[in-house]
């Protein structure tokens, strides 16, 4: 390799865009190409970085296999931060096998951690930590070292383990000061903010507050049982039921979490899980009924007992009922989750990421669209999704992925 590509490349992985850009943006050979989609990907001109690279990986073919998987690797850093979640992931872990077949461990590594961004970013955390099991971070230089323990923190952070994210941070930290690359300083101090920033609401006896989320941990690790609106379950220790997929049975079950110890009245519970203005017969038929239903879904740690007015929570094991709320409660909230992390999305990726259809989405961000709460730009395949500010505290407990004891 030429004296000027490699001048270029160290520049490059020094964070100094501009340096290696002056070294090669005269050039259209396959490695000044690709030196130049990197670079202009992290000046944040996407678009031009994805053709700049596809025609590198083109130029190089078949009879450069690392130098190809490279291009391929920096499409998919692309395709991550553009949060294009179609962009086939087969293809990445494709590179990352031809990386390290060649011994190329420092770019299967960032394969590997970008293949873990990936799947942190859709909930699937088993996945993206035994992706990470073959990765010792130690021997890395400083800018992987702190995309590792970005990665590892923000696991720890989707399973409430808030000592190891706050462990994983600090050193996610350092190494990003080490490198002396603003942009990474940066992006640590962004996920180091969810630590500090309230992820859900306390609500019970007559009152609330806001919780940090290592004391949404100690809640949910306390004994108590909880009644989570964040998740749609209910949790007791090991125990956990998911009403999900039934929302009147969770209204009912929060209208009894709010108010206990003491009972909810019937025409309260008609009015929380109905909307019901004017209750008749057929109301208290029906209100009869989901109640069974509900005592039938919790039966292994709670019971709905029938007072002289309405119905009481009453714990089989619990001596204390908590209700968990997200800090602002907002419809799509799940939405609003995601695109608080200031990118710009697809609502075909926001349907990958939530694991719903795209029309659903679609007619959500309309909804949201209509009140001013999220914005687009671009038309047709190209339209991407942002809040114009971000809407009180997104919590983090929207995101998918299991919490402790899922």
């Amino acid at each position: 390799m030429d004296s000027m590509i490699i001048a270029a490349a160290r520049l490059l992985a020094t964070g100094d865009l501009l340096g290696a850009l002056k070294r090669v943006a005269l050039r259209n050979d396959a490695p000044a190409l690709a030196l130049r989609g990197i670079a202009m990907a992290q000046l944040g001109d996407l678009a031009r970085a994805k053709v700049l690279l596809k025609t590198a990986a083109r130029a190089f073919g078949s009879k450069e296999p690392v130098a190809r998987a490279r291009c391929l690797v920096a499409e998919a850093e692309i395709a991550l931060v553009s949060r294009d979640l179609t962009w086939p992931a087969k293809t990445l872990a494709a590179a990352r096998e031809v990386l390290e077949a060649h011994d190329d461990r420092l770019n299967a590594a960032h394969a590997r951690h970008l293949e873990a961004r990936r799947l942190l970013l859709i909930g699937h955390l088993d996945e993206a930590e035994r992706l990470l099991a073959s990765v010792d971070p130690a021997p890395l230089p400083p800018p992987l070292r702190t995309a590792h323990e970005l990665v590892v923190g923000g696991i720890a952070i989707r399973r409430l383990r808030t000592s190891a994210a706050s462990t994983a941070l600090r050193r996610a930290e350092n190494a990003a000061r080490e490198a002396g690359i603003p942009a990474l300083n940066a992006e640590v101090e962004a996920v180091s903010q969810v630590l500090k920033t309230p992820a859900a609401r306390l609500i019970g006896q007559g009152g609330e507050r806001f919780l940090l989320l290592e004391e949404v941990e100690a809640v949910l690790t306390s004994g108590a049982l909880v009644v989570d609106a964040c998740r749609y379950v209910v949790r007791n220790g090991d125990e956990v039921v998911s009403l999900t997929t039934r929302p009147v049975l969770f209204a009912l079950v929060r209208a009894l979490a709010e108010t206990w110890p003491k009972d909810v009245s019937r025409t309260m519970l008609l009015a929380r899980a109905f909307g019901a203005k004017h209750v008749d017969e057929s109301h208290r038929a029906r209100l009869r009924v989901e109640v069974g239903r509900l005592r039938g879904e919790l039966h292994r740690i709670a019971d709905i007992n029938a007072t002289k007015d309405g119905f009481v929570l009453a714990p089989r094991r619990a001596t204390d009922v908590v209700m968990l709320a997200p800090p602002v409660e907002e419809q799509h909230g799940e939405i609003l989750a995601f695109l608080a992390d200031g990118e710009a999305w697809s609502s075909s990726a926001l349907a990958i990421a939530i694991g719903t259809s795209p029309r659903t989405v679609q007619r959500a961000l309309d909804a949201l669209a209509e009140t001013g709460k999220v914005q687009s730009f671009g038309r047709g395949p190209a339209r991407r999704w942002t809040i114009p500010s971000l809407p009180g505290f997104p919590s983090t407990l929207l995101l998918p992925g299991p919490l402790p004891n899922d």
